[in-house]
């Protein structure tokens, strides 16, 4: 059964347009819970569902976070959708 409030976190990071990312913190104020960005990141680690770009998502401080398919991978898919972001890591 999903909580109420993964199904928030998911519905957000679906409608993050190819080309753009937010990130953790930004994605749990649109749901309500600023606070919880820890949570916003595990719920995003569990999922696998391929309509859900978690690779769209990113920290705050520039650097580029957890994929479960791994980090080279979400960086191949955001350089092939031509996304500005600005690693620091």
């Amino acid at each position: 059964m999903k909580s109420a409030f993964k199904l928030r976190v998911l519905a957000v990071v679906k409608k993050i347009p190819k080309g753009k990312v937010l990130t953790y913190k930004e994605i749990a104020r649109k749901t309500g819970r600023s606070k919880a960005w820890r949570a916003v990141g595990n719920i995003l680690n569990k999922n696998y569902d391929p309509k859900i770009p978690c690779h769209r998502v990113v920290r705050s401080d520039g650097k580029s976070g957890g994929y479960n398919r791994g980090i080279a991978r979400k960086r191949r898919l955001l350089a092939e959708e031509r996304a500005e972001v600005g690693w620091n890591d």
